[in-house]
């Protein structure tokens, strides 16, 4: 049998390559297939192991300002000589940044803006940005800033790159934004529709999870609306409450105003690593998560690999950490659903032991299929 193998990280135990090759281990370990490897991801933290791993990409080292403004050595990859994968969690992440430091006043976008030169300066001409995990609430501030954006207060002295001078903006001047970016295909992962302001908004709904109080997300929702009123006033178009320009504090709103489209992150990532070439051929497919419920159907990785081998009558196996008690929406996408957890364990024991229950799970489910194949 040909099996492609595209899973998702497993949060906190196993990046997606580590599942693949648990996965293509145990399988190999039953009998002779064809094992073709697709880590795979959604856009966020993960994004640049999965794809590396999945194609001869080029790893690019680089130091760029982190999400507090210190320089912190980072990277991002080049595909198929002129496409750049960046993401915006190496850069900006919040997971870099200690829980007791959050606060959207401290950090910055600054860090996407220098890779995205960078990857320019390389001669990349198409630039795909998974959006997951960042940092901050600036608005794309810092980003926008790297590529020349220059932001003043109502004293006419030019603002930093941090979020709180987002707050005190009072006019921009894109005079000396980079050139270069109008001839660039901007491509963005992003798998939520928030608006950037309001109730459903970047500030509103993400912002807490940053460190924001309520008094900081109301003052920040106010701040990007005017941010955004300036930009557009300038550009002469509306992209503030456009699906997805809340995504990742604003930055989806940034990458609007220079040209970007926001697209699926699972989606793009299938498509930056060829997955659905090796689909169409394949007998069976494998995929899975940490957990899995109904919104693993709506944007995620697995449930795109599921609507993908479908197109092509390819059976999908799900085989995830755990699965939502209802998981009737799930057996309805795929072949079948399986949870690595094959007796009572506790959570702890579970997150040390993943590697070991993924594999002998796969090996049960190997062996039924080669009882079934026999017949």
């Amino acid at each position: 049998m040909k099996i492609v193998i595209a899973p998702d990280s497993y949060k906190g135990s196993l990046s997606a390559t580590e599942v693949a090759n648990t996965i293509a281990q145990a399988i190999e370990e039953t009998g002779s297939h064809q094992i073709i490897k697709k880590p795979m991801a959604d856009g966020g933290e993960g994004t640049i192991e999965a794809i590396l791993s999945a194609t001869d990409g080029q790893n690019i080292v680089i130091s760029t300002s982190g999400p507090l403004g210190n320089s912190i050595k980072t990277n991002y990859a080049i595909i198929n000589k002129s496409t750049a994968i960046i993401e915006t969690a190496l850069h900006a992440g919040l997971y870099q940044v200690p829980t007791q430091h959050r606060n959207p006043d401290l950090t910055t976008s600054f860090g996407i803006g220098q890779a995205i030169l960078d990857a320019i300066d390389k001669g990349c001409e198409q630039i795909i940005v998974g959006l997951g995990g960042s940092a901050t609430n600036d608005g794309g501030l810092g980003l926008l800033q790297a590529l020349g954006l220059k932001a003043y207060d109502r004293n006419g002295n030019q603002l930093n790159k941090f979020g709180k001078d987002l707050l005190h903006i009072h006019s921009i001047d894109l005079s000396e934004l980079d050139s270069r970016i109008k001839k660039v295909d901007f491509r963005i992962a992003c798998d939520v529709d928030n608006p950037l302001c309001g109730e459903l908004g970047a500030s509103a709904v993400f912002g807490p999870q940053k460190g924001a109080t309520s008094n900081q997300v109301s003052e920040y929702d106010q701040a990007l609306n005017h941010f955004a009123g300036l930009l557009e006033t300038t550009l002469g178009q509306e992209w503030r409450n456009l699906p997805g320009a809340g995504a990742a504090g604003g930055l989806g709103f940034a990458f609007l105003t220079i040209g970007g489209k926001l697209e699926s992150g699972a989606a793009l990532i299938a498509e930056s690593i060829q997955l659905d070439d090796q689909l169409k051929h394949a007998d069976l497919a494998i995929t899975g998560e940490g957990q899995s419920d109904e919104q693993t159907l709506y944007g995620k990785a697995p449930g795109f690999v599921a609507e993908l081998a479908n197109q092509w009558h390819v059976p999908t196996i799900l085989l995830s950490g755990s699965l939502a008690e209802n998981n009737q929406p799930l057996r309805e996408k795929f072949a079948g659903c399986f949870s690595i957890v094959n007796r009572p364990l506790s959570l702890e024991d579970c997150m040390k032991n993943t590697s070991h229950l993924l594999a002998e799970q796969t090996k049960q489910i190997m062996t039924l299929i080669h009882s079934i194949r026999a017949r």
